[in-house]
């Protein structure tokens, strides 16, 4: 088991590495070069910039048992189809009951973005969301082992 991170914009990378070290879990940090991230505990991965190289390279290198952190709903739901588990960096575990609601309400969002809608911001992350996020990836873990 491993824990890969959708890094190039993911809040919480702290909080995972410290709970990857705790129970001693190698962690892989993916990012464009665009990005620079340094780690003392993960590993970091750059992969070429361009449209959605970091997910193709993430998911390509996900294996089954594996933890999967990335807010990209495909992302989640391709690490599900390979039997990992996936979740966001807000804390909330994807699964098979609730990732296809999700993926219909990204589709959705999206068409009325493009018919020039509008659709709601991502809200500001709380204290909560970190609480949540070391809660729900230690349960992962223990899934896991």
């Amino acid at each position: 088991m491993k824990i890969l991170v959708d890094a190039d914009a993911c809040p919480g990378k702290d909080i995972i590495e410290n709970i990857a070290r705790k129970n001693n879990v190698p962690v892989i940090m993916y990012c464009d070069l665009n990005h620079v991230l340094n780690s003392d505990y993960s590993t970091v991965e750059y992969v070429d910039s361009g449209f959605q190289s970091v997910d193709m390279a993430l998911v390509n290198k996900t294996e089954s048992g594996d933890i999967v952190v990335s807010q990209d709903y495909g992302v989640a739901a391709m690490a599900l189809g390979k039997n990992a588990y996936a979740i966001s960096p807000k804390g909330y575990i994807y699964d098979n009951d609730n990732i296809d609601k999700l993926l219909f309400e990204r589709h959705i969002s999206s068409k009325v973005r493009r018919a020039g809608g509008r659709t709601f911001n991502p809200k500001k992350r709380t204290k909560e969301d970190d609480y949540r996020l070391g809660k729900n990836l230690l349960k992962l873990i223990i899934a896991c082992l």
